[in-house]
């Protein structure tokens, strides 16, 4: 799956690393309904971190379509939560 952070690029990403992402992702969601700003904070970077370490960087020139596309790191709890799906940011 081709996932794009916004403002910084895109990775291609294995299945195999979804069952971390979604963790982590479901505790996200949970932070964001309770209105806790710092694990909301801790977490999102927690993501970004993980996508960034276990995805594959495509090339600044390549126009893949992106399947996924997170939020930046500096992003508001609010901007976030417009982002959502019923699944959370990561689908599954």
């Amino acid at each position: 799956m081709i996932v794009r952070i916004m403002g910084e690029g895109q990775v291609k990403l294995a299945d195999s690393h979804f069952t971390e992402l979604n963790k982590l992702d479901d505790e996200l969601l949970a932070e964001m309904e309770n209105g806790d700003e710092e694990g909301f904070r801790r977490t999102l970077a927690a993501l970004l971190d993980a996508v960034r370490r276990v995805g594959e960087p495509l090339p600044d020139d390549s126009l893949e379509p992106s399947e996924l596309i997170l939020p930046s790191p500096d992003a508001t709890l609010e901007e976030v939560r417009a982002m959502l799906s019923d699944d959370g940011l990561i689908p599954g």
